[in-house]
């Protein structure tokens, strides 16, 4: 009996504690069950969405592979998944797969469209920074083939400085001699030779520097 009444006594002061603050234990009991619910239903949407996108992106693959493309329906499959699961990878791949078709079919309008559109859902702290590599590299590709040496440095500008990419020095380095700043293409030719880890990439940069007649 007397191990009983001691038990109890052990717990009198919590209860005395959620006897004066049953507001506030309450209220951390809502938010705690609210978060928790908001959470599994964001999961649950999330899962459903990618289970969406994954189908309409399939149709879009699929669209993408015929011979004779329906170009309008391949747009409308971006679209949608622009649309309603921009969050998605699938909306990201198939931008990008669109903007690459593009591209190989000589439509450089339509593809910078796409490539910019792509840099602007993946920038940002809660971006994708492949993806956004990926088309900032392409669309300077782009501009660099059509003249536009001053767009296509600012596509790649956020990565050209830290960048660990010999690619990206050895692209900023190609835009730099059609500017005729030989000296700055050199340094990132150097750069891009550093980083290279393959003989083949690093003897196309080699002959890209004696080219430069310095």
């Amino acid at each position: 009996m007397n191990d009983i009444y001691d038990n109890n006594m052990k717990f009198l002061p919590l209860l005395k504690f959620l006897d004066k603050n049953k507001k506030i234990v309450f209220s951390l009991l809502f938010i705690a069950v609210t978060v928790t619910v908001y959470f599994v239903i964001s999961n649950q949407i999330s899962k459903q969405n990618n289970n969406n996108a994954a189908k309409i992106y399939k149709d879009f693959l699929i669209e993408t592979e015929l011979e004779n493309k329906n170009i309008q329906k391949i747009n409308n499959y971006v679209e949608n998944l622009l649309r309603n699961y921009p969050k998605t990878g699938y909306a990201k791949v198939a931008l990008l797969k669109k903007a690459s078709l593009d591209a190989n079919n000589k439509n450089f309008e339509s593809a910078l469209e796409n490539y910019h559109e792509l840099i602007l859902i993946t920038d940002g702290f809660n971006g994708n920074k492949t993806f956004n590599k990926l088309a900032r590299v392409n669309s300077a590709r782009i501009h660099l083939a059509n003249g536009e040496y001053d767009s296509a440095l600012k596509m790649i500008e956020k990565y050209s400085s830290t960048s660990t990419n010999a690619f990206i020095h050895e692209l900023t380095g190609d835009i730099l001699v059609e500017k005729n700043k030989t000296q700055l293409a050199l340094l990132q030719y150097e750069k891009a030779s550093e980083k290279y880890t393959d003989d083949s990439s690093k003897l196309i940069i080699s002959m890209k520097i004696a080219n430069l007649g310095i």
